[in-house]
């Protein structure tokens, strides 16, 4: 039998090794239970935007994450081929008017390397949880290394394990959407643009090509495709990135190919007694622009301060423990809606053989100069704390 902690996190990625590191900071015993042996190697999210930042300098990541990133200044917008405006993120909110560029698999390393130097013992590896149990005063946990049944006791159970998370599963808390039209084809190459740490927006008939900055003189390119491709290729990649934008990636440079398609599921609550969930594991809205990783890091810092507030008020006294987790599930949920609505909006824009008129309306507007800093603010994720 393991020792009982008063969080047991299902799920080592972005979400839970970010709450795992606030938890023990504030004195309250937590455990990690990753399935995976080893962490990623995929760059797969890049963008960290600022108030996640704020946020994960609270557990003094930050510097680290700044030195190996880089700072998105903003962004350029072409509609067929014109340039048509400029958006600077320099007005918006300190200390972090940028949103930073990083492959997720170096931002997951800065944040186990942290938690480990909190306390090496929170994280187990190739753990997979099984089984749960809920009681009034607890939840106790089975979970399987190498076919050998552990058993974990622990007064709430946080599962930040995805898509197909275990925990929701057992929990039984039902998990509904659906899947969009739309798929996308992403690689990593040499930068062979002058966009320098801008991140560039082509919109046009033939589908939406979006370009960010990566560390080490390396760019992304995400297109949109007619339906999802099996095993891509480098060569295809840089053909309909050629034949929208006129600019030639050297296919020869590329690091990482994939193709991937886009849906949206909600949990119906976020909380079922004592079993709380965050990140991927509670919503799915567009992987674009990370917006999936920093809303498990805004999940993770606001289910935080619930546990204090439980922790300061009695943690084994659960009087106020519905009203709590009532209020973190209700507000961010809504936050993620919010999210979904945004992608919505930015994927409609980006469906080529529909990029009419009124697209390309919408799309001066958005840059038109008196309306920049409201939208820089929307594409920074603002309003979804």
């Amino acid at each position: 039998m393991n020792p009982r902690v008063e969080v047991l996190i299902v799920g080592g990625g972005p979400t839970g090794l970010f709450l795992g590191s606030l938890l023990i900071q504030s004195g309250i015993s937590c455990m990690i239970l990753e399935q995976r042996t080893l962490a990623t190697s995929h760059s797969r999210s890049i963008g960290i935007h600022p108030p996640a930042l704020e946020r994960l300098s609270k557990i003094g990541v930050v510097d680290e994450i700044l030195s190996r990133g880089i700072q998105v200044s903003g962004g350029v917008a072409f509609v067929n081929g014109h340039k048509i405006g400029e958006l600077s993120f320099k007005h918006c909110r300190p200390p972090f008017p940028f949103i930073v560029s990083l492959p997720q698999c170096e931002t997951e390393a800065i944040l186990e390397a942290r938690l480990l130097e909190l306390d090496a013992s929170t994280l187990r590896r190739g753990v997979r949880v099984v089984r749960m149990e809920k009681s009034e005063k607890g939840v106790s946990v089975t979970a399987l290394k190498n076919e050998v049944e552990l058993c974990f006791e622990a007064d709430y159970v946080v599962g930040c394990d995805g898509l197909n998370s275990v925990v929701r599963n057992l929990a039984d808390i039902p998990f509904k959407g659906g899947t969009y039209p739309d798929t996308y084809v992403m690689g990593d190459f040499t930068d062979t643009t002058h966009l320098g740490n801008q991140a560039g927006i082509f919109l046009g008939r033939h589908g939406v090509v979006e370009s960010f900055p990566l560390p080490g003189g390396l760019r992304r390119w995400v297109v949109k495709t007619d339906s999802q491709l099996e095993n891509p290729e480098a060569a295809l990649l840089r053909s309909l990135v050629s034949r929208r934008t006129g600019i030639e990636p050297d296919d020869s440079t590329c690091s990482m190919i994939s193709s991937f398609s886009v849906s949206h599921f909600f949990a119906d609550s976020m909380s079922k007694g004592r079993i709380i969930l965050a990140g991927d594991a509670a919503h799915i809205v567009s992987p674009i622009g990370g917006q999936g990783m920093n809303l498990g890091w805004l999940d993770a810092f606001s289910l935080f301060e619930a546990f204090s507030l439980l922790k300061k008020e009695g943690w084994k006294n659960s009087a106020g423990l519905s009203d709590v987790f009532a209020t973190y599930s209700s507000k961010r949920l809504a936050s993620a809606t919010t999210a979904r609505k945004r992608s919505e909006l930015n994927m409609w824009l980006g469906r080529g053989s529909k990029f009419g008129v009124l697209q390309q309306m919408v799309a001066r507007v958005i840059f038109m100069p008196f309306l920049r800093r409201r939208f820089a603010n929307q594409f920074t994720m603002r309003g979804l704390e």
